[in-house]
């Protein structure tokens, strides 16, 4: 298969006509080899519009839905980014080419090794990928001046929402049960959290965000 031609198809037919204007998310996409995200047996519909599944029960997201949270997310090269899902690390490894450095939050021990080989083999190295909850997000080397989901959650979390930095941003696709999910905007000023709306997509759920039951008596 002519991988370059499907992702210069991808771009043309996908991305540019969904209004994506950002020339470094452009770029990346055309160069990165998508392809190389995901298990040999899959990477003839590497270029395909939809969510592709990794096993696991994670997904690779469709390229357009990357790239519109990427862009709402007005990167900047000295950002220091959280990934929460790193998967097979294909958004991840498309923010890492553009912000400074990315933290890579995993919770699947075998996605995390062959997202590893994966950055490796395509010079990725501002990157460090780190074990832990997903739901926890990772405290450690907070704040962060982005948050991005790599899937979809019932709510984000308060303790994720602390760890963005001042003027930080953080973006997410919150899906409710029978209910189409909406990609959020969030941003922080002086402590405070408030997020907008951006459009309706449907995402695969992250694990560990799961809507919580409860009853009353």
């Amino acid at each position: 298969m002519d991988f370059v031609s499907a992702r210069r198809n991808m771009i043309d037919c996908q991305i540019l006509p969904n209004r994506i204007t950002d020339e470094r998310i452009l770029d990346v996409m055309l160069d990165l080899p998508r392809e190389e995200f995901l298990p040999e047996s899959k990477q003839g519909v590497a270029y395909v519009d939809k969510p592709l599944s990794l096993g696991h029960g994670r997904y690779l997201l469709e390229p357009l839905t990357t790239a519109r949270m990427l862009q709402a997310l007005e990167l900047r090269s000295t950002d220091v980014a959280l990934a929460i899902g790193c998967g097979s690390g294909y958004s991840v490894a498309v923010l890492a080419k553009i912000v400074d450095t990315v933290v890579a939050l995993e919770s699947h021990k075998l996605l995390s090794e062959e997202a590893l080989k994966t950055f490796s083999s395509n010079n990725i190295d501002n990157l460090v990928l780190v074990d832990g909850i997903l739901s926890e997000g990772y405290p450690k080397q907070a704040p962060y001046d982005v948050i991005f989901f790599d899937g979809s959650v019932t709510e984000v979390p308060p303790q994720i929402k602390n760890q963005l930095s001042n003027r930080g941003r953080a973006v997410a696709v919150l899906m409710k049960p029978g209910e189409i999910g909406v990609l959020k905007l969030y941003k922080k000023f002086h402590g405070v959290v408030s997020s907008i709306d951006l459009f309706e997509v449907n995402t695969p759920l992250l694990p560990g965000f799961e809507m919580t039951s409860t009853f009353s008596f």
